[in-house]
């Protein structure tokens, strides 16, 4: 892991309609290093994710993706990297592989045909090659959009709430898949109400509340700052002694206005 960060957020406001939502944010993500945001529902994590993706700009702050800014460098910043909301907006009548053909020609895949493979295989989509994404489970548009976001390789992966609708197996492999991401050098920002899973992969945690950032360091800063040394509070207490106990986790976050998502590929 090297000291340059593959993301990099400083001062980062957000505001809608004059009214605000993320309060001057800082943190950074090592190549290698997996962070998990976590926070009520509200706190401002997915307008995070959505700003470093380029969905929206932001208010004010600097946020850069491997090394460019979101906001002069948008071109580049989307080919590094890869943003997999909670509900993917896939084209609807377009088949599992007409997606993953579709992210190949767009991203410049060198031989899509085997990683796409290997993915579908991983993921358990094989024999769903040629549905449509209508078609699809829930479960399954979202390992489809998991396997559109592995396919390029992304230096940067953000995640926003991603276990939602996997099945067991499906939440295994996922979580697996992003250890092994990060042991390849992608830099990952998760964000989840699945306190376990957080504490099971994240070596950074940054905790938000209405806006605001409460904490950002290891696990072990977290422990020390809001529990105890020992490590035997759990994040869930943590979380709940860090921000009053006003929502509890495992709730489906929708803090601002509704913004337009779209595949990695778009």
């Amino acid at each position: 892991m090297t000291n340059c960060p593959v993301i990099d957020v400083q001062d980062f406001h957000k505001s809608y309609r004059g009214t605000p939502a993320v309060h001057g944010i800082s943190f950074r993500v090592a190549p290698g290093q997996i962070t998990g945001v976590i926070g009520p529902n509200g706190a401002g994590k997915s307008t995070t994710m959505r700003t470093l993706s380029g969905i929206i700009p932001p208010t004010h702050g600097s946020l850069t993706v491997a090394g460019y800014n979101v906001e002069t460098h948008p071109v580049q910043v989307k080919q590094r990297l890869a943003y997999v909301p909670d509900d993917p907006r896939l084209f609807p009548h377009l088949t599992v592989d007409d997606h993953l053909a579709f992210t190949a020609a767009a991203y410049q895949v060198s031989e899509p045909e085997q990683k796409a493979l290997r993915l579908l295989e991983q993921f358990e989509l094989s024999d769903q090659r040629r549905t449509a994404a209508k078609d699809l489970s829930r479960g399954m548009r979202q390992k489809l959009a998991i396997c559109c976001a592995y396919l390029y390789d992304p230096v940067v992966l953000l995640f926003d709430e991603p276990l939602t609708g996997l099945d067991p197996n499906g939440i295994r492999t996922l979580k697996q898949s992003i250890l092994d991401r990060a042991a390849e050098g992608a830099g990952v920002l998760i964000s989840s109400h699945l306190l376990a899973m957080v504490e099971d992969i994240c070596e950074q945690i940054l905790l938000l509340d209405r806006g605001k950032q409460l904490f950002c360091g290891t696990t072990g800063q977290l422990h020390q700052q809001f529990g105890d040394r020992q490590h035997q509070t759990s994040l869930e207490q943590i979380f709940f002694a860090a921000t009053g106990s006003r929502t509890a986790p495992g709730q489906t976050e929708r803090e601002s206005e509704e913004e337009p998502e779209c595949l990695p590929s778009c």
